[in-house]
């Protein structure tokens, strides 16, 4: 019976698994478009954008969201149930801080003139950023859900499966924004 138990704890948990699947599908969507971009980036007539600042201050919310994520997986592993209501509720803010900072920083591309049409990064800027942003909001979703868990009644299963699912994808957008940050400062900005 221990032999069989130890084997079930090796293997990995569905819900990561299909995780893992999906994250492995969305690195390759982004490889692809970064590639494009790569290529399209070398015509002549390409024009390069500058990345907006406000760019830079959503890159230091989604670090630090990734912090309080893991605080928070941590907390409800430690049964510290109050804790992990606090960190998740900031996780939740900092999301949301996050895709509205975001926003600016896309309206702020649009007061640029960077739009969609002509040559130049900016097709790519709203196209790849726009795909990370609708990732982020899926993330963001799944935090509202955990948030509101947290609070409805008390914890009968003390599972952390389902967090631990979410603080995964969590910092994969994280690591994938600081990805493409720094893939269009080195490669497409000016």
């Amino acid at each position: 019976m221990d032999i069989v138990s130890n084997q079930q704890r090796k293997k990995i948990h569905p819900h990561k698994f299909t995780m893992w699947v999906a994250i492995g599908s969305i690195v390759m969507m982004f490889a692809g478009l970064t590639s494009a971009f790569i290529v399209k980036s070398n015509q002549t007539n390409w024009v390069p954008v500058e990345i907006p600042v406000v760019f830079w201050i959503s890159t230091a919310v989604i670090i630090i969201s990734s912090l309080t994520v893991q605080l928070a997986l941590r907390s409800f592993k430690q049964r510290e149930m109050n804790q992990y209501r606090m960190f998740i509720g900031v996780t939740l803010l900092l999301g949301v801080a996050f895709v509205i900072l975001q926003w600016l920083g896309f309206q702020d591309l649009w007061a640029q003139k960077i739009t969609f049409k002509g040559a130049g990064a900016g097709q790519f800027l709203y196209v790849i950023f726009g795909l990370h942003a609708i990732h982020v909001i899926g993330g963001v979703i799944a935090l509202i859900v955990m948030f509101i868990k947290a609070f409805a009644g008390k914890t009968k299963l003390y599972s952390a499966v389902p967090i631990e699912v979410a603080a995964i994808y969590w910092h994969f957008v994280d690591a994938l924004w600081i990805y493409l940050l720094l893939f269009f400062i080195i490669i497409g900005g000016k």
